[in-house]
C-alpha cells in the first residue's frame, strides 16, 4: 500500500496509464427493453460457504493457483492475457440536524470534515475535533478534543480524514498503519458544546483511501463502512476482517463462512482472486458497537455505491503479474441489499471511474453504469486514468444471481470516445453527463456529452472552458473547469427534453481549490424546487500552477455565485487570513487530504470554512459581505 504521504508525489510523476484493457465492450447502439442474460442468472442470488471445509478447499485452490503464477512470474517473461470479450449472444436531534454535505443521493451521508450538530458545526481538522457555537445567531469556539483515543501513544501514523454524526455522537472514521486497519472513535456532544470520549475499534482492513470517494457511509442508525484486505491464503484467519475494541489484543471476526462470497466463476480456482471487498453494516443506536460483514473475494481493481436500497462493489481485472492476478479475470458486479435479502452478481465488462459512475433507479429496478473500456476503479489514484470506448450499462436487478450470468451486448449502450485520460461523469437527473482531459491540459475546451437516459440521442455541448467537475444546481447540471485565460468557468447546463449550455461565468485569475465532491455545495432558494434560482459556493485558490495541491485543499476563498432564473453572476467572495495561520502542534494527520475548505449553508445563514477559520457572510441584493469571522485554531 501506499502510504498517503507519498501518494501525491507518485499521482504527479504518474504520466502514463499503466494499466490493461479491462474488456473489449461489444455494444448496441439501442437496448431493447426485454434483455436477457447470455446464461441465465440463478435467482437464488449469492451464497456463502456451506462450512468451514467447503472455504478451506476453496483456500487452497486459491493457493495452488498463487503458486503456478508465482513459479511462471519468475521462470519467464510474462505477457498481459487478451481482454475478455463480452458475450455476443442475443437472448430527535438527529431530525434537527441540517445535512450541510454535499452527498451523491438524498438520504445517505457521506463521511465528511464538518457536520451539523443542533447549535454546533463540529469541525474534523489535523487529528482534532473543534465544536463552534451557531445556535441563537453565535459564531463561537467552544470546545477541542484529540480525534483518538486517549490511550494512543503513537497518533501520527493514523489519518483521521472522515467524520459522521448521529444525533449527539460523533463518530470519526481514521486509517491506522500501526493498529489493525480503519479506527473507528466514537464521541458524544453535550447540549453545551463539550467532547467526551466513548469508546474506540479497529477493523481490519487495507487502506480504503481513494483520491474520489469516501469510505464510509450514513443511513439512518447503520453505518456502512466499505473497505478492502489482501486476502492471505496461507493464514486466511489472520486477513479476514475483524473487529477488536480498543485495549483488547484479539479481534471478533466478522465474516463467517456463510458471508464470505465468491462469485460462480471464481469457485471454480480457474481465476486468481487475492483481495476480500469487505462491506461492514454497524448499529451505531446500539449500546455495544455491533456490527456484521460480507467479504467478496476479487481483484484489487474496484469501485463502490451505495444507495437507500443496496450496496454495490464492482471488482474487475487486474495488472497482469503473479500477486495481482491474471489480467483475463471476469469483472463482476455486486449488489447487496441492505433489507437483508440475499446478495447477487453478475459478469460485466469495462470499468466504472468512480462512485458518480453508478446511479440505481429503485422504481425501475435498475442499476445505470457508466464504463469505460481500460480503467482500474477508484482506489488510490486510479480513477484518474482510464481510456478507451465507454458505454452506459443498465443492469436489471433480477440479473444479479449467482455470477455464472453475464450482460450481452443489448445491456450496453455505445457512447462517444472522448479524447483524454482523465474522465469526470455524473448521473444528473434524467441524463449522464461525462467529459475527458489530462494533466497539464484541463484548460482546454472541452466537450461534455449528455446522455438522455430514456435511449434518446446523445448531445454533445462544447464547453468554453475545461472540464474538472460535474455537479447539480436542482434538477439542472454545472459543469466547472479552468480556461486558457487563468479564469475558472462555471456553465450551468439546462436537462429537459434537450441538453443545453444555458449560460456561463468566468471567475478571473482563479482555480479549483479542492477536488473532492463534497468542496461544492449549492442551495436552492425558498420556493425553488427545482433549482433554478439559488446560491452556490466553492474553494478557489488563486495560485493557478497546476502542481497537485488541489488535491490536498490549497483553497484560499470561497467563491459564490448566485443562479437566478439560470442566469450566473458573481456574489463575492469569502477570504481566509492567511497571515494569522499559527504553529498548531499537530501530532496526527497533519495533512488536509480531504481538503480543508468548505461552503457552509445552514438555514438563513452562510458560512465558508477554511483552515481554522470560520468566516460568516451576510447575502443581500446578490453580493456576499463578510459579517464576522472567528478563528478555532488549538
Amino acid at each position: 500500500m501506499l502510504k498517503k504521504a507519498s501518494a501525491l508525489a507518485f499521482c504527479l510523476t504518474f504520466t502514463s496509464i499503466g494499466a490493461v484493457a479491462l474488456g473489449t465492450v461489444a455494444l448496441a447502439d439501442d437496448a431493447p427493453r426485454d434483455l436477457k442474460l447470455s446464461t441465465p442468472s440463478d435467482a437464488q442470488g449469492l451464497s456463502g460457504f456451506a462450512s468451514e471445509d467447503e472455504l478451506k478447499a476453496f483456500v487452497k485452490r486459491m493457493r495452488d493457483l498463487e503458486e503456478r503464477g508465482r513459479r511462471r512470474y519468475e521462470g519467464m517473461a510474462s505477457e498481459a492475457s487478451a481482454p475478455a470479450m463480452l458475450a455476443e449472444s442475443e437472448d430527535s436531534v438527529a431530525a434537527q440536524n441540517e445535512s450541510i454535505t454535499n452527498t451523491q443521493e438524498a438520504g445517505v451521508d457521506e463521511g465528511g470534515i464538518v457536520k451539523n450538530v443542533g447549535d454546533y458545526l463540529v469541525v474534523l481538522r489535523r487529528g482534532r475535533l473543534f465544536t463552534v457555537r451557531t445556535g441563537g445567531g453565535a459564531l463561537e469556539p467552544v470546545d477541542t478534543a484529540n480525534a483518538f483515543p486517549p490511550s494512543k501513544e503513537y497518533p501520527g501514523n493514523t489519518w483521521y480524514d472522515e467524520m459522521l454524526v448521529r444525533g449527539n455522537q460523533v463518530i470519526v472514521i481514521g486509517y491506522s498503519y500501526g493498529d489493525f486497519g480503519t479506527e473507528i472513535n466514537r464521541f458524544d456532544i453535550s447540549d453545551d458544546g463539550k467532547f467526551t470520549y466513548r469508546d474506540t475499534h479497529y477493523m481490519r482492513s487495507g487502506d480504503y483511501y481513494s483520491s474520489s470517494n469516501y469510505a464510509s457511509r450514513l443511513i439512518g442508525d447503520e453505518l456502512i463502512f466499505y473497505t478492502p484486505v489482501y486476502a492471505n491464503w496461507y493464514d486466511l484467519d489472520a486477513s479476514l476482517p475483524a473487529m477488536r475494541k480498543d485495549g483488547v489484543d484479539e479481534g471478533e471476526v466478522l465474516v463467517k463462512p456463510e458471508d464470505f462470497l465468491v462469485a460462480a466463476p471464481y469457485r471454480s480456482g480457474r481465476f486468481q482472486v487475492n483481495v476480500l471487498h469487505t462491506v461492514t453494516r454497524c448499529n451505531v443506536a446500539a449500546a455495544e458497537f455491533d456490527c456484521s460483514a460480507t467479504a467478496i473475494a476479487g481483484t484489487w481493481s474496484h469501485a463502490f455505491y451505495v444507495s437507500r436500497e443496496a450496496v454495490y462493489a464492482w471488482t474487475g481485472l487486474a495488472r497482469s503479474g503473479w500477486r495481482t492476478g491474471s489480467s483475463s479475470t471476469p469483472g463482476q458486479l455486486y449488489r447487496i441489499p441492505l433489507d437483508g435479502s440475499r446478495p447477487g452478481s453478475v459478469q460485466v465488462a469495462g470499468s466504472p471511474i468512480d462512485q458518480f459512475s453508478f446511479a440505481e433507479d429503485a422504481d425501475g429496478g435498475v442499476l445505470r453504469v457508466a464504463l469505460r473500456e481500460v480503467g482500474n476503479g477508484d482506489g488510490m489514484w486510479a480513477s484518474e486514468f482510464s481510456a478507451g470506448n465507454v458505454s452506459l450499462a443498465s443492469v436489471p436487478f433480477d440479473a444479479f444471481g449467482s455470477g455464472n450470468g453475464m450482460l450481452v451486448r443489448q445491456h450496453y449502450r455505445k457512447l462517444p470516445e472522448p479524447e483524454g485520460w482523465r474522465l469526470h461523469n455524473r448521473f444528473v437527473g434524467d441524463y449522464l453527463l461525462y467529459a475527458a482531459g489530462g494533466y497539464g491540459r484541463e484548460d482546454e475546451t472541452a466537450m461534455v456529452y449528455a446522455v438522455p437516459l430514456n435511449g434518446s440521442d446523445v448531445q454533445e455541448i462544447a464547453m468554453p472552458h475545461g472540464v474538472t467537475r460535474f455537479d447539480k444546481m436542482g434538477k439542472d447540471g454545472i459543469v466547472v473547469g479552468p480556461s486558457s485565460d487563468g479564469a475558472l468557468g462555471f456553465s450551468s447546463l439546462k436537462l429537459a427534453s434537450k441538453a443545453s449550455l444555458e449560460d456561463t461565468y468566468m471567475l478571473a485569475a482563479a482555480g479549483e481549490g479542492e477536488t473532492r465532491s463534497q468542496a461544492f455545495f449549492f442551495k436552492p432558494d425558498r420556493g425553488s424546487a427545482e433549482g433554478l434560482s439559488g446560491t452556490l459556493g466553492l474553494p478557489v485558490t488563486r495560485r493557478l500552477e497546476r502542481d497537485g495541491a488541489e488535491f490536498l485543499g490549497s483553497g484560499s476563498a470561497i467563491a459564490f455565485l448566485r443562479r437566478d432564473d439560470r442566469k450566473l453572476s458573481k456574489a463575492g467572495e469569502l477570504a481566509a487570513r492567511t497571515q494569522d495561520a499559527v504553529d498548531d502542534a499537530c501530532i496526527a494527520s497533519c495533512v488536509d487530504w480531504y481538503g480543508n475548505a468548505r461552503p457552509i449553508f445552514m438555514g438563513n445563514r452562510i458560512f465558508a470554512l477554511m483552515g481554522y477559520e470560520i468566516v460568516e457572510g451576510d447575502m443581500s441584493d446578490g453580493r456576499i459581505r463578510e459579517a464576522r469571522r472567528v478563528s478555532f485554531a488549538p
